[in-house]
């Protein structure tokens, strides 16, 4: 039995040892116009063995002759009416994606949290702002909750509330916190697998 390891390596292994055998046999085909017609039949299997729709076949077979070409490391003479993929576009390494730098300025709320609160902020109607604003303030809490202790002072959760709205926000008189006690009912209990000792 002959195993993967002692086998040839694969040039696209997303495509097979089939596939690699057979353009590796288009390859010793001597006339140009056989070897073209053993290269389309390739990329016709390819196209219908990942059934490709009617409107995209155009853009899959540029795609596959590209891949026979690479994995016949550009050897294969045959007549494609796609031109050669650039050997140095396809060397070239992925730019890095620039990810935007946030400052959260309590990590334990999230960006969402702020998201709320710029909301809130950017809110005219009066009754509505108010009714973002004890929403938000009772989600503070909870997040507080979740990442910290068993209870927090209400006067720290707007004491945050005035930091992330920059003196904008606060809640009316009336307004009454969620409970600790009914956030903390919430809190998924935390098992430790008790293990027996050995005599």
């Amino acid at each position: 039995m002959q195993y993967n390891t002692t086998r040839e390596k694969l040039t696209k292994p997303e495509y097979g040892r089939h596939i690699q055998k057979m353009v590796q046999h288009a390859m010793t085909i001597s006339s140009k116009e056989e070897r073209t017609k053993c290269a389309k039949a390739i990329v016709s299997f390819l196209v219908q063995s990942n059934n490709v729709p009617q409107k995209n076949i155009e853009e899959a077979e540029k795609k596959y002759w590209n891949q026979i070409h690479i994995i016949s490391d550009f050897k294969l003479d045959v007549d494609c009416k796609y031109p050669l993929p650039e050997m140095e576009k396809l060397a070239e390494k992925p730019k890095k994606l620039s990810y935007p730098i946030r400052n959260i300025q309590f990590s334990f709320y999230g960006l969402s949290i702020e998201k709320m609160i710029k909301k809130a902020v950017e809110t005219t109607d009066e009754k509505e702002k108010q009714s973002i604003v004890c929403m938000t303030a009772n989600h503070m809490k909870k997040a507080y909750l979740s990442f910290n202790k068993d209870s927090v002072d209400n006067k720290t959760i707007l004491s945050h509330l005035k930091i992330l709205s920059k003196g904008q926000l606060s809640v009316p008189e009336d307004f009454d916190f969620i409970e600790s006690k009914s956030v903390n009912k919430n809190k998924k209990p935390i098992y430790k697998k008790k293990f027996k000792k050995r005599k």
